[in-house]
């Protein structure tokens, strides 16, 4: 996108208005070119309250409608993000660096398909019957037949705070679920990154959703999303991001006792028995190059490797790297675009610079693309060495890849499980049952079992420190609702 079409966004949706941000905008910056894609607004703590207050006043309403009404603006959603794909990429590939083929793949048409999957009738999710029991009397009632249900309220007013990797895809997967289970929310993108969330919040306003339904607050500085923490007018909070944010979240949020749906980092292990397949295995291990230049909490970003085959595990990663074209993400011959920014960068050069010095050795990789003199490139690194070393550690979200050998089943769990973190795991073998076995050992909240494919109806979340709560499918509605018990005799 150049300047010349730039797109320039100063305001904010609030009650169903469009208003000037408080402190007026910022620059995004194309992270492929260096250059300016457009403006974004730029909200203060004032303009976060002003939205939660829309929130708030607009809960009642929303609440009580219908669910084909509500259902019916889900499917308009998905319909107009779909008519808009076009704009939608070109803009997402601008600001994030994707790209064309993650972009086209993996950023719009997925945002459109969240809405579509939570246009489906809640009900059966959210109102579910108990068993009858045969109660005596008591002196606490008469006796007889006690039946119930379990109905599922909404929680209320949502901040929906996401991370810049899957900026459209992420904000859909809170802002649809929370939508059809009767809450209103707040929409609180990430910096770097946020034109395409506002693209999209405009597509909501446009389809009819009610003033103060969804909201928008955007800025380039930490205060408003702070400020709906703390808001009493805020029931929830949904966020995507680092753990040390997490954290901060979850200290804040207790004071007024939110609820909490924190999806956090990930330092996923992809273990590597010596009956598998080693071809899908290295094509799993290599999608933390490829997919979005690792900007992926689900990356396998270590690859814990049987003794046995660890060197043909690593030739043919060092093979693979050699065929990963890294450039310009508009460009459909380019794997691995950019980073999100020149400071992360800079963190994950910083990063592969510790390896040596702590016994690791840099096989392929670890140092800037020499041919590409703008853009915050990283070339897709290798690095062989133990657990302890701080790549294999600590979350480095970017294309760098860990590979770790062990000698047995039970070494290999134990390195996969020594991490803070436990968000998604791999198991590579041949033999299904030993496969199975170890799945269910990893502390982690998903798994792979010879494969990099998802479902999108599976729980997702971590165990530890990669965070709290579910989402995804139903799990999505059961998420952003109360579970409340009503209880009748006969």
């Amino acid at each position: 996108m150049s300047q010349s079409s730039a797109r320039n966004e100063q305001q904010l949706l609030i009650g169903g208005k469009w208003v000037e941000a408080s402190a007026a905008s910022y620059d995004i910056i194309n992270p492929a070119t260096e250059e300016v894609v457009g403006q974004a607004p730029n909200a203060s703590g004032a303009d976060a309250e002003a939205a939660a207050a829309a929130a708030r006043e607009a809960l009642p309403e929303w609440s009580a409608m219908a669910t084909e009404e509500r259902s019916a603006l889900m499917l308009k959603a998905a319909e107009a993000i779909r008519a808009k794909s076009a704009d939608l990429l070109d803009l997402v590939i601008a600001e994030t660096g994707a790209t064309a083929a993650v972009g086209s793949r993996m950023q719009v048409p997925v945002a459109a398909d969240r809405f579509a999957r939570y246009a489906r009738d809640p009900r059966p999710v959210l109102q579910t019957p108990l068993l009858p029991q045969v109660v005596g009397a008591t002196p606490l009632a008469p006796g007889g037949i006690v039946g119930g249900m379990v109905n599922r309220q909404p929680v209320g007013v949502v901040a929906c705070v996401t991370s810049y990797n899957f900026p459209m895809v992420n904000m859909a997967g809170k802002v649809a679920p929370a939508l059809a289970a009767g809450n209103t929310v707040v929409v609180k993108p990430a910096p770097q990154d946020p034109l395409a969330i506002v693209e999209l919040v405009r597509i909501l306003d446009e389809v009819g959703f009610p003033p103060g339904v969804v909201n928008l607050v955007n800025a380039s500085g930490p205060e408003p999303a702070a400020t709906l923490v703390d808001s009493t007018d805020v029931d929830m909070v949904s966020f995507t991001g680092s753990t040390q944010i997490g954290t901060r979240i979850m200290e804040a949020a207790g004071k007024t006792m939110k609820r909490l749906l924190l999806e956090l980092g990930g330092k996923g292990a992809c273990v590597v028995f010596d009956d598998a397949d080693i071809k899908g295995a290295i094509g799993c291990i290599g999608s933390t190059w490829t997919f979005h230049s690792g900007q992926i909490c689900t990356a396998p970003t270590r690859a814990v490797v049987h003794r046995s085959i660890f060197e043909q595990v690593r030739d043919g990663l060092v093979t693979m790297s050699g065929f990963l074209k890294v450039g310009d993400p508009t460009d459909k011959a380019t794997i691995i675009g950019p980073v999100i920014s020149a400071a992360h960068r800079d963190r994950i050069e910083a990063y592969i610079a510790t390896a040596a010095g702590e016994g690791g050795e840099v096989i392929v990789g670890g140092q800037r693309p020499a041919d590409l003199d703008k853009g915050f490139y990283v070339a897709p690194t290798l690095i062989t060495g133990t657990n302890d070393i701080t790549v294999a550690r600590e979350e480095i979200f970017g294309p760098v890849i860990t590979m770790i050998p062990f000698d047995d089943d039970e070494e290999g769990i134990a390195i996969a499980n020594d991490t803070e973190f436990g968000l998604y795991d791999y198991v590579f073998s041949g033999d299904a049952a030993r496969a199975f076995r170890v799945a269910k050992r990893l502390r982690a909240g998903h798994v792979g079992i010879n494969t990099a494919q998802r479902n999108h109806d599976a729980p997702f979340g971590g165990f530890k420190m990669s965070g709290v709560g579910r989402d995804g499918g139903d799990y999505g509605l059961l998420a952003y609702s109360e579970p409340q018990s009503i209880i009748w005799i006969t």
